[in-house]
């Protein structure tokens, strides 16, 4: 018995340790000379994207590039640099990728009004299929019939007519007769 708890115990330390190792995550900790660095440190890391996740600011990501960005940004405040200054430096080396909204200009003027340029487009050719599918159907069929086709025309209705209500007629007459 003392065998059998002693092995459960070992395999749940075990487990324990094998689950630990994927929970290892890097905490920087830095030393600022006041909370107005520390914040703009915070504001920055948020406000920048990891170019390795891509989907993550670099104050969430623990990619090797974007621990060495914390550390790149923390070098930089230490120097007295601006956030505009931090800001341009990084975009000088990754491009406009890094910073979550990208400034318009001619490189990005497609991505900001692209969506909405094709929304546009596809609501007008939506409105084009409903015009078109509103016209009178009379106006499209019988414009292009001359007179002695029509005056046919409405003969063969008025004889469809006078034939279904005289079909009609009749089998009234045998529903009554029955």
């Amino acid at each position: 018995m003392k065998r059998l708890l002693s092995n459960r115990w070992l395999a749940g330390g075990l487990l324990g340790l094998t689950l630990s190792l994927g929970a290892h995550a890097a905490i920087d900790t830095y030393e600022f000379k006041d909370e107005g660095d520390r914040a703009r440190y915070r504001t920055l890391t948020e406000e920048l994207r990891c170019p390795k996740c891509q989907n993550q600011n670099i104050a969430d990501s623990d990619a090797p590039i974007a621990m060495d960005l914390r550390r790149e940004i923390h070098r930089m405040l230490g120097e007295g640099k601006s956030n505009d200054e931090i800001v341009d430096f990084l975009v000088a080396r990754y491009g406009d990728f890094v910073r979550y909204n990208p400034p318009v200009n001619a490189r990005t003027w497609l991505l900001w009004y692209g969506p909405w340029l094709l929304l546009g487009g596809g609501l007008g050719v939506l409105a084009l299929i409903v015009l078109r599918r509103r016209r009178p159907a009379a106006s499209g069929q019988g414009a292009d019939l001359s007179a002695e086709e029509r005056a046919r025309l409405e003969q063969l209705l008025k004889n469809s007519v006078h034939t279904s209500s005289a079909e009609q007629s009749s089998a009234d007459h045998t529903k009554a007769d029955r």
